[in-house]
């Protein structure tokens, strides 16, 4: 049971290493798109926005429904990494241990 929680922890970790590295993508395209370094006629390039837009909007959605507009500003990136941190680094050793605590 414990080697199934410990495959568990993994896949955990690889999916929020994985979104981690989405939304640090999409924000730097996003930043060469807004100062005109590539431009969306490409269509690879639009292509790849449009792929990353589709893959962070389930995590921005709920974000964005209690963040204040600030314009063209938009921190729900920000906001979102630093729950994919804490989820990381505090929430999911402290679960794990504690379901590996109490199914042996």
């Amino acid at each position: 049971m414990i080697e199934l929680l410990d495959t568990i922890n993994k896949i955990v970790f690889i999916i929020l290493e994985a979104a981690w590295w989405i939304i640090i993508i999409q924000a730097i395209l996003s930043w060469l798109i807004a100062f005109n370094i590539i431009n969306t006629y490409n269509d690879l390039v639009r292509n790849v926005m449009y792929a990353l837009d589709r893959m962070t909007q389930p995590f921005y959605r709920p974000i964005r429904k209690f963040m204040p507009d600030m314009g063209a500003l938009d921190l729900t990136p920000m906001v979102v990494l630093l729950l994919i941190i804490m989820l990381q680094q505090i929430i999911r050793p402290n679960l794990f241990a504690f379901l590996a605590r109490t199914l042996t």
